[in-house]
């Protein structure tokens, strides 16, 4: 049982169809128990990183991320937030992989940075298997994570950065897996059988 963490910021419809296509089974919940009782955790998020730690503090929930031993897939702002401090608003996030998010300059691309790009794995790992590097996924972030010792695969938008981290048994994101097609659901799938 997969438990898909809804503390309102944003895209649970779309990956909870892709779990509906990979026959997962699944609860949407901000509920602490129902959390800890699942197998794995999937923390999404497309937004504004303040509001969205707001709404996992007032939901309790910061503590159970920040103290699991659960595999954890953070996708998209759920990777973000899970560094130390996000530029947006000045933004204190879950100090799980100790980085500090930075936003694209607009002086030299547009932001958002919308659309496909190459993601390159810099480590081999068990979440991209049946996957090439050199693979386009689908992004759409005003903030990425640089690269950091917890890189395992990054792409470049003016420059280099994060686009899939693991730590431990937190794995996150940059791109929409849900959103990527079949690498996307490989990636999904990846992480629910293998990881």
């Amino acid at each position: 049982m997969i438990a898909l963490i809804d503390y309102g910021a944003g895209n649970l419809k779309s990956v909870a169809n892709a779990l509906d296509d990979l026959q997962t089974e699944y609860i949407i919940t901000n509920k602490v128990e129902e959390i800890n009782s699942a197998d794995k955790i999937i923390f999404p998020g497309v937004g504004e990183a303040a509001s969205a730690m707001n709404r996992l503090i007032d939901k309790n929930i910061v503590k159970v991320i920040k103290s699991t031993s659960k595999t954890l897939l953070g996708i998209c702002l759920g990777m973000q937030l899970l560094a130390t401090f996000s530029e947006e608003r000045n933004t204190k996030c879950l100090d799980i992989v100790q980085s500090i998010v930075k936003q694209f300059d607009k002086s030299k691309v547009k932001v958002p940075h919308m659309g496909w790009n190459k993601v390159e794995f810099n480590y081999q790992n068990k979440l991209f298997t049946n996957i090439k590097s050199g693979e386009y996924f689908y992004f759409a972030n005003s903030y990425y994570l640089p690269i950091t010792e917890y890189t395992i695969a990054s792409t470049n938008y003016d420059v280099f950065f994060s686009a899939v981290i693991n730590k431990n048994n937190f794995y996150g994101v940059q791109f929409h897996p849900e959103k990527s097609g079949n690498a996307g659901l490989q990636i999904l799938r990846n992480f629910i059988k293998l990881c």
